[in-house]
């Protein structure tokens, strides 16, 4: 039995008109109960994270990663002494739990949650499974917690977005308010648990395209979710932000000669990044053994990069938090930023479960550091703070490997409480953007909405909804019309000498009476004892569907589809009767192909150009 009662889902019914208080109010109450849902989601699987850090890493290892300064762990630490050995071989033993959780019950949770929830939203109607969220909860806290590299937010997008998905799903709600919820709950997730919600609500918006481009509809619903759920999640952990940053200043337009080299370095380590993770994911798809223990092959390795530099495993958050007093040196931050890239790559492109976000902040955030250290040590009057490089370097660096230069900036800002550094930000993140484009962590993106499955086909009504009929009063056909009384057996002559396929009926004074089609007498045209008989008047269709010179062409194609006709009279706009010509679909088609090619400077299509039907996909 459904736990929604039929009478709570006639209360959710949105589709009506969509301005009323009551359409208003239903819609609040949905996205604060996402937003609920998710702050209690980020509790939870921050507890778990808490705890498995405590017993696994630091109870079972003897190591305890730096925390960032605005996150205290739960419990003491339990002073087990450090063994590298036990650290070499736990992320192998949390991969291969993981794996056998992931590949028994949820297999799409595999591998870094924000693309799925991404899929889910272009290509699967915001559908997403009930389970995954749950299974992806569970097994990134023991991957994550057994030093495994990853970050929190593809878990806890995919908890936010599952139960966005599975609300509207039992409420029946459409697929675009599915989809909307779904985006509402990713952004309230990752909002929460970051504790930045003005970039959870942002980030949902924008990572769903690889191009400058956002999802408008879906921004106020996961901004109203996102509060809810930071609210929720900082209730019980405190506010405040993620990490704390000194007080940094811009004061100095010469300081933007280091920054641009900042941006090319983060170029580069981005391409590295990406094409490491997706050449060890290709790797272990064609390893032939079952995909339940390649994640503990992948923590091995993983293990292996830790056992030397254990900065790299678990989330790493606390070398960003040295590197942003200034106190981590050179050699670490190279280290850790080499390292996190293997470690992500091993961890997650194996098929263990985590985020991708949490490595590329610490992995920006370590080249930002190494580049403000050498430029301090080479003009310390210019570069008088190296971890101002840093806050800088998270931002542009994840903003290259994601294509999401607008919430990216926020990220930092509000995981850091500093936002005085948005000039270099707004600088090194757009140039990353720029040069960038023909790679990303998120393979799921599409360049735009038009190239979305979602959004198919709202170019063609977008664009034929700007133009009207008597924009295409050119390429209107003149017809013979028939007078209503006039014998069939002088109609077969009249049609042996047209080309004509449509034949509007007209009364003795002119007016538009009805229509028939040449298949409407073919049953006629073998019945010759008929023939003197039937006047054209009782083969017409006085139902006639018309349209004006001042109707748009959206309205005239959809009458073109939904009766499956190929012509329609245009007649006057204050007399219906008056027959001012025949427009086709093939002629409406043309036209909109032809528009289309001007909106991108391209010359028109030669389908176009002959009258095909077949209609571009939208670009």
């Amino acid at each position: 039995m459904s736990p929604f009662p039929q009478g709570l889902r006639q209360f959710f019914r949105l589709r009506g008109r969509p301005h009323t208080w009551q359409s208003t109010f239903r819609w609040l109450v949905l996205f604060v109960v996402i937003g609920l849902i998710a702050g209690l989601g980020a509790i939870l699987f921050h507890t778990l994270c808490e705890l498995g850090m405590h017993y696994f890493m630091d109870g079972i290892a003897g190591y305890r990663p730096p925390a960032p300064a605005g996150e205290q762990p739960l419990l003491p630490h339990t002073h087990t002494e450090f063994n590298r050995w036990i650290l070499l071989i736990l992320p192998a033993a949390g991969g291969l739990v993981s794996g056998f959780i992931v590949y028994t019950w949820a297999p799409e949770a595999e591998g870094h949650g924000t693309d799925g929830a991404i899929d889910a939203y272009h290509n699967k109607g915001g559908i997403i499974r009930g389970r995954v969220p749950i299974v992806k909860t569970i097994a990134s806290a023991i991957t994550l917690t057994t030093g495994g590299s990853g970050g929190r937010e593809g878990p806890i997008a995919q908890i936010g977005a599952g139960f966005g998905s599975f609300l509207a799903t039992r409420l029946r709600l459409s697929e675009r308010e599915r989809r909307i919820m779904l985006a509402a709950g990713m952004g309230a997730g990752v909002g929460a648990i970051f504790r930045a919600p003005l970039a959870g609500a942002l980030f949902a918006a924008e990572v769903l395209y690889s191009e400058a481009d956002f999802e408008s509809e879906v921004l106020i619903p996961a901004g109203i979710a996102s509060v809810v759920g930071y609210c929720v999640f900082c209730l019980v952990f405190g506010w405040g932000s993620l990490f704390q940053a000194p007080d940094f200043r811009f004061d100095n337009p010469l300081e933007l000669g280091p920054y641009l080299v900042l941006a090319m370095v983060l170029v580069v380590g981005g391409f590295i990044y990406v094409k490491c993770f997706y050449g060890v994911h290709g790797i272990f798809k064609k390893i032939p053994i079952k995909n339940h223990f390649k994640p503990a092959i992948g923590g091995l390795l993983t293990g292996m990069v830790g056992f030397y530099l254990p900065e790299t495993l678990s989330f790493g958050y606390g070398i960003v938090q040295s590197g942003l007093e200034g106190s981590a040196p050179l050699l670490l931050l190279l280290g850790v930023a080499a390292g996190k890239i293997a470690t992500t790559s091993f961890t997650i492109g194996s098929g263990g479960s985590g985020g991708v976000f949490g490595p590329s902040v610490v992995i920006g955030g370590a080249l930002g550091g190494a580049v403000g250290t050498v430029f301090h040590d080479l003009f310390p009057r210019l570069v008088t703070h190296p971890g101002a490089f840093v806050l800088v370097g998270m931002a542009g660096f994840f903003t290259a490997v994601s294509s999401t230069p607008v919430s990216t900036i926020i990220f930092v800002s509000e995981m850091t409480n500093s936002y005085h550094l948005l000039l270099p930000s707004l600088m090194v993140c757009f140039l990353c953007h720029m040069l960038s484009k023909n790679f990303s962590i998120y393979e799921e993106q599409v360049p735009d909405k038009f190239e979305s499955p979602a959004h198919a086909g709202e170019l063609f009504v977008d664009v034929l909804q700007q133009y009207k009929v008597r924009d295409m009063q050119d390429q209107m056909r003149s017809v013979r019309t028939v007078p209503e009384h006039m014998a069939f057996s002088r109609f077969k002559e009249l049609i042996s000498a047209t080309e004509q396929h449509y034949f509007p009926t007209v009364d003795e004074e002119g007016r538009l009476s009805g229509i028939f089609s040449l298949n409407d007498v073919r049953c006629i045209l073998f019945e010759p004892q008929l023939e003197e008989l039937v006047r054209v008047k009782d083969i017409a269709n006085p139902n006639i569907i018309t349209t004006t010179p001042l109707e748009d062409l959206n309205t005239v194609f959809k009458k073109f589809t939904v009766k499956n006709i190929d012509m329609i009279p245009v007649v006057q706009d204050d007399d219906k009767t008056r027959l001012l010509g025949m427009l086709g679909r093939r002629e409406v088609i043309a036209f909109y192909n032809r528009k289309v090619a001007e909106l991108w400077g391209e010359e028109p299509p030669e389908a176009a150009a002959c009258g095909s039907e077949s209609v571009p996909p939208p670009r």
